[in-house]
């Protein structure tokens, strides 16, 4: 009832450099939040590597940037508008005083037409 591989798992082992290959030269830039959070992400030491002006801050949500006393601002989310919203960017109150007593008249039967 043995196993050949009792014990073992997929990537168990030791991995060594040998068996990944080199690893890559990084280098760490730090970004902080509105909230005075700093984030470190590393990036390959290369040519031709873009470093992002803005990173999100893993603990709270907000974005990080460069400057550490001039943190970029909040994204500012537009609430969901519903389809009354939408009607009255286009009509006036007076416009849907009319269309509604219009629609009365029609419906109760007092139509002239």
């Amino acid at each position: 009832m043995g196993s050949a591989i009792r014990g073992s798992r997929v990537g168990a082992g030791p991995m060594g450099e040998a068996e990944r290959g080199e690893s890559i030269e990084r280098f760490h830039v730090s970004y902080w939040c509105g909230k005075g959070h700093e984030v470190k992400p590393s990036f390959a030491k290369e040519e031709g590597v873009v470093i992002p002006s803005e990173w999100d801050c893993p603990k709270c949500g907000l974005p990080a940037g460069l400057d550490k006393n001039n943190p970029p601002s909040a994204v500012k989310n537009e609430p969901y508008k519903t389809h009354l919203a939408y009607v009255k960017e286009r009509r006036s109150e007076a416009e849907g005083e009319k269309i509604l007593a219009d629609a009365l008249r029609k419906l109760h039967g007092d139509d002239d037409e």
